[in-house]
């Protein structure tokens, strides 16, 4: 690693926490390509020479192998207490685990797990992301669907103290001139539901203080059966997000250092 690179900042992407999601895992293999192939476009050069970027396209393998049943959500893992199989990863961090919006039950969708980061696919990406906390500066998490752009906290009615609502309407208004399409915002508590355990509340309470969750299209019509057809502008939608938010956590961490 060269000196000039060890204060680089970084960015990570995690797609298909939850395994039905299927338009998550096309958006991380969408970014990954676009990057590598618009070196041109002046965004993403600035985003690049600013930022490390940390992928993982599939969190949950096991599950995304299992939904070509299709509906599936949770792992595969399985229980000792009972013959329900799966855990949910995004119940299964530790912030306010297992509270309100989360179960003990191993036959919800919502299980939370035995314990905290239980399951070998949340415990490898908190393990990754505390050894890398000094340097990744923004977390993003991919699921669908309901077209919302979503920061902590969701695993309580707090308020996170920073400017991460700024961001989000900020970029909401660009996918809406862009594409006429409406993306809610807004903390995930107050916009969605109570859901505790999750990796963006995590990562924020780790340190990483630009932290978000994007619920990708469509706000319903198809749902988790979104057709081949509409990965392209939804990914491009995401796209937009991601590229405004990366920017603006760019600009106000070199500010804090000047």
């Amino acid at each position: 690693m060269h000196s000039s690179h060890m204060n680089k900042k970084a960015m990570w992407i995690d797609c298909g926490i939850h395994a039905r999601e299927w338009i998550a895992p096309a958006f991380c293999l969408w970014f990954v390509q676009y990057v590598s192939t618009f070196s041109l476009n002046q965004e993403i050069t600035d985003i690049m020479d600013n930022m490390d970027v940390y992928i993982l396209p599939v969190m949950n393998p096991d599950g995304y192998h299992y939904t070509w049943n299709r509906m599936w959500r949770k792992n595969r893992s399985v229980s000792k207490s009972s013959k329900c199989i799966g855990v949910d990863l995004n119940r299964n961090f530790d912030a306010n685990w297992c509270t309100e919006g989360a179960s003990h039950e191993p036959c919800t969708e919502i299980y939370c797990g035995a314990f905290p980061e239980s399951e070998p696919e949340s415990q490898a990406v908190a393990n990754f992301l505390r050894s890398h906390k000094d340097s990744v500066q923004l977390y993003l998490s991919m699921h669908s669907y309901s077209q919302m752009l979503l920061f902590p906290y969701s695993c309580t009615l707090d308020e996170a103290e920073n400017h991460n609502d700024l961001m989000v309407q900020e970029a909401a208004q660009l996918i809406r001139r862009h594409y006429r399409n409406i993306y809610k915002y807004g903390s995930g508590s107050k916009t969605i539901y109570l859901a505790p355990g999750g990796s963006d509340d995590w990562a924020y309470n780790l340190g990483i203080k630009y932290s978000f969750t994007f619920e990708l299209q469509d706000r319903g019509r198809y749902g988790f059966l979104l057709p081949p057809s509409h990965i392209s502008r939804a990914c491009n939608e995401a796209l937009i997000a991601v590229k405004t938010i990366a920017l603006k956590v760019i600009k106000k961490t070199q500010a804090s250092k000047s």
